[in-house]
């Protein structure tokens, strides 16, 4: 009695996946809240705020990822938010404005930028979908938008189960009789 090979279909397809996750920065997440520079909880006063970044330990943000916010309704200025930036900026990994979910954008974003993007040239993509860190969905369309141009065919899911996304059209080669 012959037995018959088992073959691993999706290793021999030529399916080449894309895992997001791996994109993941694993520096620390800090949320900064200016709300704890305001007088009386309202108002922001300069020579308070100078003050502070003075005497505040910047190097506490070393490596890390830190998103500014003010979670009070408060007059905060504009150039408040940029001195915070800067003050950051030689600690920090990166600094956005904004909650934690805008900063993961950013730090997926900044990743994807570097992103090698022409090796799915001509290939069947598939970008996995289950991962154990959250990768923003912001990840996922802006890789799709990125990949769509290039690719032959763009799935998303697991190589043994995708949901199909883009397949390029047949180029249809008519020949013209002079």
């Amino acid at each position: 009695m012959e037995t018959e090979e088992i073959v691993n279909r999706v290793a021999v397809s030529g399916i080449v996946s894309l895992d997001l996750e791996e994109l993941y920065h694993p520096g620390q997440r800090v949320l900064y809240d200016i709300k704890d520079n305001l007088w009386q909880g309202m108002i922001l006063k300069e020579k308070d705020f100078r003050e502070f970044l003075k005497t505040h330990e910047w190097t506490q943000y070393q490596g890390k990822n830190v998103a500014i916010i003010c979670s009070e309704d408060a007059i905060v200025p504009t150039w408040a938010y940029m001195l915070l930036a800067v003050q950051l900026e030689p600690y920090a990994n990166a600094v956005v404005f904004g909650d934690l979910n805008v900063l993961e954008d950013k730090l997926f974003a900044e990743a994807i930028s570097k992103l090698n993007i022409s090796e799915f040239e001509d290939k069947r993509v598939v970008v996995k979908g289950c991962s154990k860190v959250n990768v923003p969905i912001s990840a996922y369309v802006e890789i799709s938008r990125l990949l769509k141009p290039i690719v032959q065919s763009l799935m998303f899911g697991e190589p043994c189960s995708t949901v199909p996304l883009y397949k390029k059209p047949k180029s249809s080669i008519s020949s013209s009789i002079a």
